[in-house]
């Protein structure tokens, strides 16, 4: 094993613990929080911690030790499509919300929700089902994983075909939801700003003998509020495009024999491609303010806890010490 792939392998350790750490900690905000599990949202995030946290038990190990099983690499093609339809169907989530706030209950139930992951569930399996029937799944030397994988030339062009259909209507699809959805609720966001901006400026105006220090909060408020919604949308498309389409463009290349691919970039896309799970919990859950307000009740309580029962241990060994009288 030489330099680089040491640090490959260390490079895969430390995606596993972040992203078990991470995920579990949304499976624990999501069960300790009742408001969260009642939002529509909620279930969402909680089918992206599930297929990351499967994806990380089930294939990052294998990948580090290489092991070759057919079973993982129909779960790996699984819960990579569900992950990424996941993510588009959150962000069709957000754009109800945002779009038609007033209709978005109605719009978004949770019969509604079930509906939708219902149909994600339908198209990972499908695509998954047709390949390992096929046996275009197994050990892929270059990603040193379980993987989409044909050793067999005789069925080449069915592979090739399935492969670029496989990722158009994986990746590529997703991609497309995550640009319009996104895009249509930065336009919403950019018009809810301009107003306020121009409230604030006509209350500026009026407010003659306001502080300048308060004047320049303000406009430094109003500067942060254009920048916030882009921020957090250029965060939700970026991380997206920058895990996965490394690992698909590698993936499309590797379909034409006469175009080589370095061994130590198949393994790095296919790393990149597993940081989404570790990535997820933070751009989509942790971050917020109700999950960070239930990880922080979540602490507490346990400090509390923790605090009561070394005191009573305390109070016991008090008690113990005193003399009884004879």
């Amino acid at each position: 094993m030489d330099t680089a792939e040491v640090i490959l392998s260390v490079l895969v350790v430390v995606i596993i613990i972040v992203s078990l750490l991470s995920n579990v900690l949304v499976l624990i905000c999501f069960l300790y929080n009742p408001e969260i599990r009642k939002q529509v949202p909620g279930l969402f995030n909680l089918n992206l911690t599930f297929c990351n946290l499967l994806l990380t038990v089930s294939n990052m190990p294998l990948t580090l030790v290489g092991l070759v099983s057919k079973i993982v690499g129909f779960l790996e093609t699984f819960l990579s499509t569900n992950s990424m339809l996941s993510m588009a169907a959150l962000s069709i989530d957000r754009w109800i919300a945002v779009v038609f706030p007033l209709r978005y209950h109605s719009k978004m139930r949770h019969k509604d929700a079930a509906f939708v992951l219902g149909y994600t569930w339908a198209h990972s399996m499908s695509f998954s089902t047709v390949a390992t029937c096929l046996s275009w799944v197994g050990y892929h030397r270059l990603y040193a994983s379980c993987t989409l994988s044909n050793p067999r030339a005789s069925s080449r062009t069915q592979f090739v075909i399935f492969t670029v259909f496989f990722h158009s209507f994986t990746f590529l699809l997703s991609f497309i939801v995550l640009c319009v959805t996104y895009l249509k609720v930065l336009k919403v966001a950019r018009f809810h700003c301009k107003r306020i901006d121009v409230i604030t400026m006509q209350t500026l105006v009026l407010l003659v003998d306001i502080h300048p220090s308060v004047r320049q909060r303000c406009l430094e408020e109003q500067k942060r509020r254009r920048q916030r919604a882009t921020r957090k949308i250029s965060t939700f498309i970026g991380t997206f495009m920058l895990c996965f389409a490394p690992y698909v463009i590698t993936r499309i290349v590797e379909l034409f024999p006469a175009v080589p691919i370095n061994p130590h970039w198949g393994i790095v896309s296919k790393c990149l491609a597993y940081s989404k799970a570790a990535c997820d919990p933070f751009v989509y859950s942790l971050l917020r303010h109700q999950y960070k307000k239930t990880c922080t009740d979540i602490i507490n309580r346990l400090l509390k806890r923790s605090s009561l029962n070394t005191s009573g241990r305390g109070h016991e060994s008090q008690g113990n010490s005193i003399p009884t009288a004879e």
